[in-house]
């Protein structure tokens, strides 16, 4: 069993007493602990946890300060058989000045004390009273506890591949956080110890303030503050435990709660490594600034994850965005048909309407244009093409769909060009083969073009990015258009945004048809329905889910992971609705066929970007079509149950 690249780290926020250090001193003990039982690799305390945020003048007394470093002592020999790595917050003298520090150990030692860069001077917080900012220190190491330990605002620990950095409340709120200098100097995890009190309205901004600098610094960041048992004078903490990874809130504790939390999640340093690799605008600079202390992080293999693993991650999970996010990808289609309507002088669009979900998508996506752009619907030709295997349901819904919607409606078949064709190269018509499918595709496909040069408009093709990653399109058939509007929206986004249309913008006869069109069985219907007019041929029974070939596809694209590791991510992901051995069958034909299927993607026709995966070979994607997929299939473990 493997890490997958995640390291499990926890934020700790313990029962407290002012100046009682051999009181936080158990607590201390005790959560650390239980963070080692859960498998937490690294545990982040508040600032000053180990006296007190709140001890004021108390801090210039010498026997507190005797008692925090006497504490510090006990902390590493009760844990000196524990491989866990914990900091925490204490008041270290050094030179005849006090510093606000972290306290970095490991299994009896201290790797490294790292001291607070920036200082609050506000009336309620005024440290510059009690402490010196961590710039004017000299000494570079210390003597601490009866070792030499390195010190300072310039310290990094690192272990293989994960490189941590600490800074400490204050800086954070600075333009220029220690945090980000540490993560341009290969730091991927930040943890902060913190003492913020609250006030109306600064959780929302705090929060706001970590999601983004953890995005900012493609970082993992976890936030340990001051909670219960703080003194309460004149503020009042309410113990904020916060880990985010590059933008995204991983974990959060309840706030105002009189008694202890330990905040446990996994930080994928692997993708975080993926992020800066793919982004030339971080570049990493004055690493030579930062001493790198060496660290051990324990070989914790990770069976199940702490953090929320989204089975749907092209769909947005906010609900509270729904409406925004449907509007905004409606409009990043828009925009791109209407300025290629503008740039060439067509006034009109041809479309293939076969009542599925790609075709309503694509339509929907016309109709939004040209009411937007101020044209005449009826300058939208729907073309409806029922062939062999054309059901009564999707024909009816063609039919109604386009004729609610106002645009102009034609009909053609295409059985007798097809029966023609098969006479003409010699194709048996009861061998329902490859070349009894793909026939009928390429004969729609040359009815669309024709059409559009008789009068002189777009073809605006409906194939959606799951189709194009599976490489389920006919070469020279749906795979052409003169746009592609769907081109970089997968089937379940498409699903998603056909709903949200039908419940928020189509009247009550359009609604009635998409309703039933979400219902009815995704299939490119080319082969006979069964005896009870039925469809016989649907997609997912033939190329597996499409929510696991989009899981697959975003992972293996936005991400670079590995097989093994996305393998183990959809387990995570889909528990209880596939079973292992289902998910492993599907992910070897995503594989099999997103790399046999290069070559239809080569020579996909302009379309609109609209989220951040894309197989366009002039951007996103650019990928030989003979690439072989033997080390992809190798890595797939055999052992999935």
């Amino acid at each position: 069993m493997e890490n997958h690249g995640f390291i499990k780290v926890a934020a700790a926020i313990p029962a407290l007493k002012v100046a009682d250090c051999v009181f936080n001193t158990d607590e201390i003990l005790q959560m650390t602990d239980e963070a080692a039982r859960k498998k937490v690799q690294i545990v982040c305390f508040p600032e000053l946890s180990i006296t007190g945020y709140t001890c004021a003048d108390l801090f210039q007394q010498q026997l507190l300060l005797q008692q925090a470093e006497t504490a510090i002592v006990r902390l590493l020999e009760a844990t000196r058989s524990l491989d866990i790595t914990f900091m925490v917050g204490a008041p270290v003298r050094v030179a005849g000045k006090l510093f606000n520090a972290a306290v970095v150990c490991q299994s009896g030692n201290i790797l490294g004390i790292s001291a607070k860069t920036c200082l609050p001077n506000y009336s309620e917080f005024y440290e510059q009273r009690w402490f010196t900012p961590a710039s004017t220190a000299f000494n570079t190491t210390v003597k601490y506890c009866g070792q030499m330990v390195p010190f300072g605002n310039d310290v990094l620990y690192a272990c293989n591949d994960v490189t941590f950095g600490v800074e400490l409340c204050e800086d954070l709120w600075t333009p220029a956080p220690p945090s980000s200098a540490m993560a341009m100097a290969g730091a991927q995890v930040i943890f902060n110890l913190s003492a913020s009190n609250e006030l109306i309205g600064k959780n929302d901004y705090l929060k706001t303030l970590i999601n983004q600098q953890s995005a900012r610094c493609i970082a993992g960041y976890v936030y340990a503050s001051a909670g219960w048992g703080e003194s309460t004078t004149d503020v009042v903490y309410a113990g904020n435990g916060i880990i985010c990874e590059n933008g995204a809130m991983l974990a959060q504790s309840q706030r105002f709660l009189m008694e202890p939390q330990l905040i446990i999640s996994e930080i994928d340093v692997e993708r975080l490594m993926h992020d800066r690799l793919r982004i030339n605008s971080f570049m990493p600079e004055k690493a030579a600034a930062y001493r790198t202390i060496p660290f051990t992080l324990p070989a914790i293999p990770v069976d199940k994850l702490s953090r929320p693993v989204h089975p749907h991650p092209f769909v947005p999970s906010d609900e509270q965005q729904y409406h925004t996010r449907c509007e905004e990808i409606f409009s990043i289609q828009t925009g791109g048909l209407a300025k290629r309507l503008s740039y060439s002088g067509i006034q009109k669009v041809v479309i293939g309407i076969s009542g599925g979900l790609d075709s309503t998508l694509a339509l929907l996506a016309c109709i939004h244009t040209f009411d937007k752009i101020k044209m005449d619907r009826k300058n939208i030709l729907g073309i409806t093409m029922p062939g062999y295997g054309t059901t009564d349901r999707t024909h009816s819904n063609a039919l109604s769909l386009m004729l609610s919607s106002g645009i102009t409606v034609r009909e053609i078949s295409i059985t007798a060009a097809c029966d023609r064709h098969f006479q003409d190269i010699g194709h048996d018509p009861s061998v329902h083969n490859v070349t009894y499918e793909n026939v009928q595709a390429r004969e729609r496909t040359q009815i669309l073009m024709d059409i559009a040069n008789q009068e002189q408009a777009l073809v605006v093709g409906t194939g959606d990015l799951s189709e194009l990653a599976l490489g389920w399109t006919t070469f020279n058939g749906d795979h052409i258009s003169m746009y592609g509007i769907n081109s970089s929206i997968p089937k379940t986004l498409v699903r998603y945004l056909v709903r949200w249309y039908a419940e928020t913008q189509a009247d009550e006869s359009s609604r009635a048809t998409l309703v039933d069109i979400l219902e009815t069985p995704v299939s490119p219907e080319l082969l006979p329905a069964d005896g009870q007019g039925i469809i016989a041929q649907k997609t997912e029974d033939i190329v597996g889910p499409y929510e696991l070939h989009d899981f697959f596809l975003y992972c293996h694209i936005r991400f670079g992971f590995a097989p093994a590791k996305i393998l183990f991510l959809a387990t995570q992901a889909f528990a209880g609705k596939y079973a292992g051995a289902e998910i492993h069958r599907w992910l070897h034909t995503f594989y099999r066929r997103f790399f046999s299927q290069q070559f239809k993607r080569s020579c996909m026709p302009d379309g609109p970007k609209v989220g951040s995966v894309n197989l366009s070979p002039r951007g996103d994607w650019r990928m030989p079509s003979d690439a072989e997929a033997t080390l992809w299939l190798t890595d797939l473990p055999f052992d999935c149950q």
